[in-house]
């Protein structure tokens, strides 16, 4: 099993680390839980950059109550967690990138799931490190930065989760990153980001400049 003292135990400390969220970074989520939604009777509208109070039950056209909201992700975890699509171009930029970073995939997915997710990103392109996350991300992040000498560098696509790395790892490039371009439209560029880059040709770029200013 793949653990956070496994993984810092392995890292090379002589190069920079890339740690990068799954969900809407290098994969589809909020466009196959739509689709997921709709199996179960309830509709995603995309109104606000939130889950809690744009899901609907369609046959009573009610907001779903924050514990059914709770139920159906579970149900899409354990049902879905091995089918969810890759964001365009992210296979590929990591793969570049791989020769200069140690690459680290931190994801807020049921710890009971990690596996299943390791295994269908592995199957995408991703052979990476997978470590499963609950609550805010800044306490792991803060132990995978002291275990390299170089800089570390964090994507996510949820404000929240940049400000935790931001308060419990300082000094971390913070890159906000939202893959659903309906999604990255309602929100602006989170106040602790560095950068805020959307698509992976560009963040490649980016992450290769990074990597070549801070030898």
């Amino acid at each position: 099993m793949t653990s956070l003292a496994h993984v810092t135990a392995v890292l090379n400390p002589d190069r920079p680390l890339l740690i990068v969220d799954a969900d809407e970074v290098l994969l589809r989520f909020v466009e196959h839980l739509e689709t997921f939604f709709l199996t179960e009777g309830f509709e995603l509208r995309l109104t606000s950059f939130q889950l809690s109070g744009n899901i609907y039950c369609m046959q009573s056209n009610e907001v779903a109550p924050p514990a059914k909201v709770k139920q159906l992700i579970g149900l899409f975890f354990a049902n879905c967690v091995d089918t969810v699509p890759a964001v365009p171009g992210a296979a590929d930029a990591l793969k570049n990138l791989s020769d200069r970073y140690e690459i680290i995939v931190l994801t807020n997915v049921p710890h009971d799931c990690r596996a299943r997710r390791e295994a269908a990103l592995r199957e995408l392109g991703f052979a990476y490190p997978v470590l499963s996350n609950a609550g805010e991300k800044g306490p792991a992040v803060k132990t995978l930065q002291a275990a390299t000498t170089r800089h570390t560098t964090f994507v996510d696509d949820l404000p929240p989760q940049l400000a935790s790395v931001a308060s419990h790892a300082p000094g971390t490039h913070l890159v906000h990153f939202v893959a659903d371009p309906r999604l990255a439209a309602m929100i602006d560029q989170a106040p602790d980001a560095h950068v805020r880059i959307d698509h992976w040709p560009s963040l490649q770029v980016h992450l290769e400049n990074l990597a070549a200013a801070t030898k």
